[in-house]
């Protein structure tokens, strides 16, 4: 009877055992297979920081890598980055600020608010559609590409001149006013990009079939600072989206108009198809599960940011390389974009 008891309990305690390593595989799953694209890419090897946080509270944090090969110095997670055209969703958050304030309206034409242009399109292109990538400018010199409202390009100009527009209504610096943000906010380690403020920026890398060469000069400029000149990093960005997303800057009709889309374009990080384009943001609807998001790429610098609103999920990855091949940009992200989807903890 006493043997039976025994191994009675040996079976109870085995179960036990093995249901408890079974949740605990469960829940791992998809910590264990972004481990494994950091430690095993190849083509390209991973070099960079990756934080998945939700409702503001880390779920998963890791560097690896460096932030200069030179001198070796490694990665950390609170390493800073170039965010490149990560950029634009804060630059249209500037200008939405000032149109909760009464100080811009989105249908107004551009020449309202940037008298300097002399261009005829200027008194037709309106501030939302510098914002959606639907106004037709090319070239500040050349006419429009198309009939503004009418189709989508994306470019960096639009959003150069979102920021003069935040200058003309601020009538201060874009520089400044972003800093009072971001002070707001406590994203202590994010500002605008210039030659003699740099703090703990890592250095960007070309990456040639890994073969990495240093990126010598920035394609950033005080006019360029609304398109691609934030440097921030992994937990400031959590930071950012865990105010944007939940009405702690805009006001929700504020927010509704950044979110909502009239024109669509398709970019291969978020698939083949076509997606909606809100303000400086993504709208994808058509993966296993809605998100919003987007990418940056320059200067030697990969940038990926999303936001999963069904489970206040967010997912950053800074890269300080870019691959030469068209081909490779943003693989890894990609990889892990999509191990995220699959995961159980968006379903949450």
């Amino acid at each position: 009877m006493n043997s039976i008891f025994k191994f009675s309990y040996l079976l109870l305690l085995l179960s036990i055992l093995s249901g408890c390593h079974s949740s605990a595989q469960k829940k791992d799953t998809y910590t264990s297979k972004i481990d494994s694209i950091i430690q095993n890419s190849t083509s390209p090897v991973f070099n960079g920081v990756i934080l998945i946080s939700k409702n503001g509270k880390t779920l998963y944090s890791k560097a690896k890598g460096f932030a200069n090969f030179e001198t070796k110095k490694p990665l950390t997670t609170d390493s800073q980055f170039e965010i490149m055209s990560n950029s634009k969703l804060i630059a249209a958050t500037m200008l939405l600020l000032e149109v909760e304030k009464g100080n811009v309206d989105l249908n107004s034409p551009i020449k309202k608010y940037l008298p300097e242009l002399t261009q005829n399109w200027a008194d037709s292109v309106t501030v939302h559609q510098l914002l959606n990538h639907s106004h037709g400018i090319v070239d500040l010199q050349k006419p429009l590409a198309f009939k503004p409202g009418t189709d989508y390009k994306y470019g960096n100009l639009s959003f150069n001149l979102v920021a003069k527009i935040v200058e003309f209504s601020t009538k201060k610096k874009y520089s400044e006013v972003t800093a009072a943000l971001f002070k707001k906010l406590k994203m202590n380690h994010t500002f605008c990009y210039s030659k003699d403020k740099t703090q703990n920026l890592a250095t960007g890398y070309f990456n040639d079939k890994n073969t990495l060469q240093p990126v010598t000069t920035s394609q950033i400029t005080p006019e360029s600072l609304g398109a691609d000149g934030i440097i921030s990093t992994a937990s400031d960005l959590a930071i950012w989206n865990n105010n944007l997303h939940k009405g702690k800057i805009l006001k929700p009709e504020s927010y509704k108009l950044m979110t909502k889309y009239t024109i669509l374009s398709q970019h291969n990080f978020f698939g083949k198809e076509k997606e909606g384009y809100g303000y400086g943001i993504r709208i994808i609807e058509k993966a296993p599960v809605k998100y919003l998001g987007h990418t940056g790429l320059g200067d030697g610098f990969s940038s990926v940011n999303l936001y999963f609103p069904e489970s206040d999920i967010s997912l950053i990855v800074l890269e300080n390389q870019m691959n030469e091949d068209s081909n490779l940009y943003y693989a890894s992200e990609a990889k892990i974009k999509d191990i995220l989807l699959g995961s159980e903890v968006l379903k949450k």
